[in-house]
């Protein structure tokens, strides 16, 4: 079992797999991974090459920015224009996508949607004004490239007098390194979805369970994830099992370090550059007072712990009163390792490491289910889940019922004959949104959803707005903490685009979990149809997320404004994290004319669960 494992194993990684194919390095010596450099200024040369390096004790071959993992951290200016060329040394395309910041469409870099890429040998040039501040991010959209090694952190410094104001100015970048090929990594994946999941339930979960609930409860719930087919471990698709755990660079064993004298103000501005994890951060003995999101400022507001999600960014400030070490801890949402940093006025100092939270488990309101189920009356509203060992050729056995009673007959769809599922059904729900801000459209899942590609559908999915997270949700009653949620977040300006939205389009995250399968609405990225936008239209997108995994979802070249219950002050966020079995709605104007990525941040998610949003002038034809 996964416990068994050494604490050093455990916080740093296996070192299991091949080197990256025909670039291995095995000189027998020990290297010293090199630390990103600062680049500031609006003239920049990057170089994407091969970089040796040893995270865990075995030396393996990197992509890298300028010989750096993570690349260096480029300081730009708002209201400058930037020039960066970028040269490909890789012996196979490559790319930089700057994440987070509004450009033109060919200045985006997404292969395929903004430009072909940058061919081995060849250079890019990348030019466009700076027209916003705060921290972002850079990384490569090629292949798994993101994964090992290029991506790097952004930070834009404001034209007029910054409203944050501090004495210290740190980057904290987060990122998760495997010793694996990553192409390794996705065909075990495929073949195998719970391959790096070592937290299956246990002989001693089911005593502990039985003590708590008792006998008939604990069994009717493990009946149910039994018929269903599903885990309620399955909280990440690749673990500690494989991945060690970076901070600026660094892993668990060495740690980050950043220097402070007491009584100062420090502002670390968190990014999570994972390929595939969310981390849960605090730093014990420190209130952080949380003052931009994805870049842009917000009301400060004090919080003990946050949920940062792949791709999302953070600034925090916090003021350490003390002449002493402070460990800043970044767990993973799984539990099964963590990166880890130091503030400190002494360099020779340092801080216990906390132990981490327990590992949480998946429960009914996780898989959208209704409160009142009960008996699980599907007619009545709740999760539909699917028996996939019924299907004959794709096509699913329904009059049946295979799950605990399920009757699709009883269910509200419109008519719908889901035994006729299929690709030529609409990708998304397109109304007309209801008038007044606020107002929803019912949850409606389409005939494309139906099939073996999708194992789940919510039915009565919650508003994620509220959700710390599966694993924060009981930590103020636990721990005494106040963990941030996204209702917690209050635009420090008011809300630019003020018009009601003109209609909703609400995509529903689809996949089968066993097979490996991700999509939006039941069909995956290569199959699927764009999702037009006129320019200057104002949409409401409502995300409904029909799986029982947390999908950080990251719309190109336009800003989602999160609808919160403040219409005046909506934050604007480039990332949003999509809860399992829950929903969320976001505004955003269509303000850029081309051809747009939108897709899961989870990097081995994406090849399906993605889309291409197409803004144009003149209507959209669909």
């Amino acid at each position: 079992m996964f416990n068994s494992l050494s604490r050093r194993r455990f916080v740093t990684g296996v070192a299991a797999g091949t080197a990256l194919a025909g670039v291995g390095f095995r000189s027998g010596r020990a290297l010293a991974n090199p630390r990103p450099t600062l680049l500031k200024g609006n003239q920049f040369d990057l170089s994407i090459g091969y970089q040796p390096v040893n995270f865990t004790g075995a030396e393996r071959t990197a992509t890298s920015v300028n010989g750096s993992v993570p690349a260096p951290v480029l300081r730009w200016k708002e209201g400058e224009r930037v020039t960066l060329n970028v040269t490909n040394h890789l012996a196979h395309d490559s790319s930089i996508h700057w994440h987070g910041i509004i450009l033109p469409t060919d200045m985006d870099g997404v292969p395929g949607l903004s430009f072909d890429g940058i061919q081995p040998g060849e250079t890019y040039k990348y030019q466009f004004d700076v027209n916003q501040s705060g921290t972002y991010w850079y990384h490569s959209h090629s292949g798994f490239q993101e994964q090992t090694g290029v991506y790097g952190a952004i930070v834009i410094d404001p034209k007029d007098p910054d409203p944050v104001q501090c004495d210290r100015d740190y980057v904290v970048l987060l990122s998760d390194w495997t010793d694996e090929n990553p192409h390794d990594v996705y065909a075990k994946l495929k073949k195998m979805s719970h391959y790096y999941n070592f937290q299956e339930r246990t002989a001693g979960d089911l005593w502990r369970d039985i003590k708590e609930k008792g006998v008939a409860k604990t069994w009717n719930e493990r009946k149910m994830w039994n018929m269903m087919r599903m885990n309620q471990t399955d909280i990440a698709d690749v673990t500690g099992y494989t991945y060690t755990y970076l901070m600026n660079g660094a892993t668990p064993d060495s740690g980050w370090t950043g220097l402070f004298k007491r009584g100062e103000k420090v502002r670390l501005r968190f990014i999570n550059a994972a390929a595939m994890t969310i981390f849960d951060i605090r730093i014990p003995g420190l209130k952080m007072t949380v003052v931009a999101s994805d870049g842009q400022n917000i009301e400060p507001v004090s919080v003990d712990e946050f949920r940062i999600g792949v791709a999302e960014t953070y600034d925090v400030v916090v003021e350490p009163s003390d002449d002493t070490a402070y460990t800043i801890f970044a767990q993973t949402n799984d539990r099964t390792g963590y990166a880890r940093g130091t503030l400190t006025p002494n360099p020779a100092w340092t801080a216990d490491v906390p132990d981490m939270d327990y590992v949480p488990v998946l429960s009914h309101n996780d898989m959208g289910m209704a409160h009142n189920m009960g008996g699980m009356n599907h007619g009545q509203g709740g999760m539909s889940t699917m028996d996939h060992s019924q299907h004959d050729m794709g096509g699913m056995k329904r009059d049946q019922g295979e799950m605990s009673g399920m009757d699709h007959s009883q269910h509200n769809m419109g008519g719908m004959d889901h035994s006729q599922h299929g690709m030529q059904a609409k990708h998304m729900a397109d109304k007309p949104a209801p008038a007044g801000f606020g107002s929803r459209a019912a949850i409606q899942h389409e005939k494309s959803e139906y099939g073996a590609h999708t194992d789940m559908l919510a039915d009565a999915p919650q508003n994620g707005l509220n959700d710390p997270g599966l694993g924060l949700r009981d930590h103020a009653q636990r721990y005494g903490r106040k963990v941030l949620t996204y209702a917690d977040i209050r635009n420090l300006y008011p809300t630019l685009d003020k018009r009601d939205p003109s209609r909703e389009i609400q995509i529903h995250l689809t996949g089968n979990m066993s097979r490996y399968m991700w999509s939006m609405d039941g069909i995956k990225f290569a199959d699927a149809d764009p999702i037009r936008l006129s320019y200057g239209e104002r949409v409401r997108i409502t995300l409904v997320n029909d799986t029982m995994m947390t999908h950080p979802i990251h719309l190109h070249g336009m800003w989602s404004e999160l609808e919160t219950e403040e219409p005046g002050y909506i934050p604007r966020k480039h990332t949003i994290i999509v809860q399992p079995g829950s929903t969320i709605s976001y505004l955003v104007t269509a303000d850029a004319i081309g051809r747009w990525a939108y897709h899961c941040h989870l990097l081995y998610h994406m090849p399906g669960m993605m889309r291409e949003v197409r803004v144009e002038k003149g209507g959209r034809s669909s």
